[in-house]
């Protein structure tokens, strides 16, 4: 079955997520934990979880991706604002506890001038002060196309975080079809390719969630914008390449398209017709 998804709006709640994925054939979604341009959160409404988490029981649905807000920024030039990350961070995944056993995204960060040794460092040492044996969330890094002092822009550079995160269990990667595109990995002509230099340099088991999105731009031109599904650069032939790739076809897939709610059907319906059962 085809684990497939979209970016939702969280400001109704879980329960509205969730119907709102099924009345798209959806079993999954993505949804920003915060205002994705600032810092401040909704507070959290235990009875709308546990009936989003009753009515999801029985739909096979898979794990949920939560995603950071887009100012999180862990390696930041500015102390304050590394602070801001790590406290925003801890509280999310305080957050997540409420819906056990799911996912959490995050774009490494800029450097911003300070080297990506430094950056990585930052992030490195947020994660290893924030991340604990109890809880059930998975972290994972968001793959980036590389604009401007982007950190995540290669494979090598995830693997050199997570070979120094000290809880590595809780750890993984959201792997953007975008992004990777635009970052020079040709999932066009070469998929194989690219899942085997992925497998050999980080690892197929730390690969938890994809990101499903065409690209307006050509490959390696580092520019990070997305398109709807067989619009743009890479292609519906090639889309459909990664969602039955052996190795990555069992993975939930969320679309992050410039789209409205009955886009995303479409895409969803279009998709779900190119899936190998």
């Amino acid at each position: 079955m085809l684990n497939i998804g979209c970016h939702l709006s969280a400001s109704k709640g879980f329960l509205n997520m969730a119907k709102e994925a099924v009345s798209i054939n959806a079993n999954t979604f993505q949804f920003f934990t915060r205002n994705p341009r600032g810092f401040k959160a909704k507070d959290i409404d235990e009875k709308d979880i546990n009936k989003f988490l009753e009515y999801i029981s029985d739909k096979n649905f898979a794990p949920i991706v939560a995603h950071a807000p887009y100012t999180l920024n862990a390696c930041s030039a500015d102390e304050k604002i590394r602070e801001l990350a790590k406290v925003t961070m801890a509280d999310d995944l305080r957050r997540m506890e409420y819906v056990p056993n799911n996912y959490y995204n995050f774009h490494p960060g800029s450097h911003v001038k300070q080297g990506v040794e430094v950056g990585t460092d930052y992030i490195v040492e947020m994660l290893n002060s924030i991340l604990t044996p109890q809880q059930t969330t998975t972290v994972l890094l968001e793959t980036m196309a590389g604009k401007g002092s982007e950190i995540g822009r290669s494979f090598n550079e995830l693997k050199d975080i997570l070979d120094r995160v000290e809880l590595k269990e809780k750890m993984g990667v959201c792997l953007d079809t975008c992004h990777i595109w635009d970052g020079g990995y040709n999932i066009v002509d070469d998929l194989d390719r690219v899942v085997d230099e992925f497998d050999s340099i980080i690892g197929l088991d730390k690969l938890y969630a994809i990101h499903l999105n065409d690209s307006k731009n050509v490959m390696n031109s580092h520019k990070d914008r997305h398109e709807t599904i067989g619009n743009g650069h890479i292609g519906l032939e090639a889309l459909a390449r990664v969602i039955n790739h052996p190795q990555l076809r069992n993975l939930p897939f969320e679309l992050e398209t410039p789209n409205d709610l009955q886009g995303y059907a479409k895409e969803i319906e279009i998709l779900r017709q190119l899936y190998n059962e």
